[in-house]
Parts: C-alpha cells; sequence; structure tokens
C-alpha cells in the first residue's frame, strides 16, 4: 500500500522508487502483485506517464487514510502523543471560505507546523471522496450520510435592497409585493430561482422580476448595493453592509427556517489526528462566531 501510494502520487514509478529507496523493478512488481491480489486494474501504463484509473483514485485514498490509522495506531500502542501531522484537505463555499474557513485554516496550521493544508472553495457541493477532501463545512440540512456532522450555528436568508432603491420604488410589505420588484438573483443557471418564505403549510414562493442574474454573491450584492435592485442572501454574508446603513432587510417576518451550518468529516472517531484536531479548533471558532447565530 505504501509503494502503492507513493507512485499514485508521484504519477511514477521512478518517482516512487527514489521517494521509498527501492529499485524501478521492486516498485513494478510490487504494484503488479498487489493489482493480481486485488483482481483489479490500479493504474494505466505508457510509456510517458502512468494514471490512476477509476479504481485507483478511490483505492489510494482509502490506502492514505489506512496508512494514517496505522500510524496513530502505532504511536498510540507504543505510548507516544498522536500528533497532527501531514496534509489537511478542507472544502467550504467561496464567500463563507473566505470569510470564515480560511482565518480557522490558517490559525490551526500556526499550532501544528507539521500539517500542511489545502483549501478548495467553490459555490457547489463536492464530493469529499472522489475529491480527497478531509473536512468540509457546509451551509445545508443535511440528509442522512455516513459523514460525521457537527453543528456549529445557522443563517438566516436575507432580502436586503439599498435605502435609495427603496426611497424610489417603496418597501415590499408582504412576499407577493416583491413581483413588482427588479431583483438580484444568485443562481448556477440562466432561470431566476423561486424565492420561499415561511415554513411547512404557511411556505410562500415568489419568482421576482430578476433583472440580473449571476452566480457570484458578492457581485449580486454590490448590485444591490449600487441600486439595481433587491436580493437575497445568507445573512453573514450583508451583516457589515446593513450595520453600515449600505442595505436594509426587509421581510424579515417572513423568512424561513434558518439554514444550519455543519462541521462534516468522512472517519469519525478513527480520523487521523490532524481531521480529528482540526474540527475540534474549528467547531470551537465557528461556535463563537456571533455572525453564524440566527
Amino acid at each position: 500500500m505504501q509503494v502503492f501510494v507513493a507512485v499514485g502520487e508521484g504519477q511514477g514509478f521512478g518517482a516512487a522508487a527514489r521517494r521509498l529507496g527501492l529499485s524501478p523493478p521492486a516498485v513494478t512488481r510490487a504494484i503488479s502483485a498487489l493489482e493480481q491480489d486485488l483482481g483489479v486494474k490500479l493504474l494505466q501504463r505508457t510509456t510517458r506517464i502512468v494514471r490512476l484509473t477509476e479504481a485507483g483514485v478511490r483505492y489510494l485514498l482509502d490506502c492514505k487514510r489506512l496508512l494514517a490509522e496505522l500510524a496513530d495506531a502505532e504511536q498510540a500502542l507504543t505510548g507516544a502523543e498522536s500528533e497532527p501531522r501531514g496534509q489537511l484537505a478542507v472544502t467550504a463555499s467561496v464567500m463563507f471560505g473566505r470569510m470564515f474557513v480560511a482565518p480557522v485554516l490558517l490559525d490551526f496550521l500556526d499550532r501544528h507546523p507539521k500539517v500542511s493544508g489545502r483549501a478548495l472553495l467553490a459555490d457547489r457541493v463536492l464530493d469529499l471522496i472522489e475529491e480527497g477532501l478531509d473536512v468540509a463545512v457546509r451551509i445545508a440540512r443535511l440528509s442522512d450520510s455516513s459523514f460525521t456532522a457537527v453543528r456549529v450555528g445557522s443563517v438566516r436568508q436575507v432580502v436586503v435592497a439599498s435605502p435609495a432603491y427603496l426611497k424610489q420604488h417603496g418597501v415590499p410589505l408582504a412576499p407577493r409585493d416583491l413581483a413588482q420588484c427588479t431583483a438580484v438573483s444568485f443562481v448556477e443557471d440562466r432561470v431566476g430561482p423561486a424565492w420561499s418564505f415561511g415554513s411547512g403549510k404557511r411556505t410562500v414562493s415568489v419568482r421576482p422580476n430578476s433583472r440580473l442574474i449571476v452566480n457570484s454573491s458578492e457581485v449580486g450584492i454590490q448590485a444591490a448595493i449600487d441600486g439595481v435592485g433587491v436580493t437575497r442572501a445568507l445573512s453573514y454574508m450583508v451583516a457589515s453592509e446593513v450595520k453600515a446603513g449600505r442595505l436594509r432587510i426587509i421581510l424579515s417576518e417572513f423568512e424561513p427556517e434558518p439554514i444550519p451550518i455543519h462541521v462534516l468529516h468522512r472517519e469519525g472517531r478513527h480520523a487521523a489526528a490532524r481531521v480529528r484536531a482540526f474540527v475540534d479548533f474549528a467547531v470551537a471558532r465557528l461556535r463563537g462566531n456571533a455572525l453564524l447565530k440566527s
């Protein structure tokens, strides 16, 4: 497994041989024996490059996890403290990651010099296994899964507009009034989304007239500040603008239930020391942030 990890990460037998202090033929024989034992092709070999197969990608992640668990178990058995080490890969949405997760990760790395970090920020749900990620911070109502999830807070879905826009066009008093407003919508496709208000049987959906559709929440928020129209955002995204008076929250009495924020990881109590340490650190920091308490 160690040989396979070296080959997979280095994308070559020569690099793996140098990393492990073995001869290239020994590395080749080890991989061939592993593939024969498993009955699965893990690598695609050409004269120029070595690539992981789909099965190889999955097995590489499992090997890395199992080897990390083995190292932790050996340290515990010998009485040595399990010190966080190795690469920690974290994901979150772009704006939330920039505002909250990146500062937590940087502080964690500062405290643990033997840990390196990788942050993958994206406004879509990434598969932790396929992307080789250890921890995700997600703003969502989670369905049942095999992941370990720790709730750290929640955020509101708020409708905001600039004071100048509201002065010119009037303040909507009910969700249905949004049909007469110009809206800035945040969405990944070309159709403006319906905005839901209330909860349960009292849910009401309205599709405002989207004059501008963007795939960046920060662009949409700036457009609302500039008076283009009303927009919907998560409360943390606009907190500073609302406090400064550049935006005003409207229809707050009609808001849906707050959306929970969770820290997720895959291996539960069997996670590597760096993952367990980061989850504990991130949970404490995020729970202490006033912006994440609805």
